[in-house]
This record gives structure tokens, C-alpha cells and sequence, in this order.
């Protein structure tokens, strides 16, 4: 896990691959599997984590959801997910 990695728009960021993305129908969720267990998600995470997935550019993502809800206020509150989700080590950046 990277405490405060201070994300930037040209880092690629992924899954890790430690956790399993998946959809699950009988939670009615995006949920991260992993060996001791799982994390439901909101569907704000799932949508965001359902495109990091795919394996994007950070700026990409964001370009994305701006333009998706016409609102580049909500770059700010994806970063800070992402950076949580990076704590937790959700997330990785590519290298």
C-alpha cells in the first residue's frame, strides 16, 4: 500500500491484482474479491473502479466522468478515491 502517492494525470492506474473486480448479482453490486473476504461497493466506486479496470491514464478517467456528468468539480472527489482506494491497496499505479 502507497500512503499519499499525490496521483498525477499521466499515472496509469489498475486493479491490483490481489482483488478480483466483479459484478455480483446476489449482493447487486460491484464487489472486490479477495482471499479473506470481499468489499461491496457503491455504485459511484463501482463505476469509477469498472473504468480503472480497463487500465486508464488518471487524466483520462477524470476527462471521462467530466464530461460524462458535465461537472469538472468531481475530478477533485475521484482523486480522493482513488487515492484511498491506493491505500488500501484497491489500486495500484503501473509501472
Amino acid at each position: 500500500m502507497n500512503n499519499n502517492v499525490g496521483l498525477q494525470r499521466t499515472d496509469i492506474v489498475e486493479i491490483d491484482p490481489t482483488f478480483l473486480f466483479r459484478w455480483e448479482e446476489p449482493q447487486r453490486a460491484y464487489v472486490l474479491l479477495y482471499p479473506e473476504g470481499l468489499v461491496k461497493l457503491n455504485s459511484t466506486a463501482g463505476e469509477i473502479l469498472a473504468v480503472v479496470a480497463q487500465t486508464v491514464a488518471v487524466g483520462d478517467l477524470l476527462d471521462n466522468f467530466i464530461a460524462k456528468y458535465n461537472n469538472p468539480d468531481i475530478a477533485d472527489d475521484i482523486l480522493t478515491f482513488l487515492e484511498a482506494s491506493n491505500e488500501r491497496g484497491w489500486v495500484r499505479i503501473k509501472r
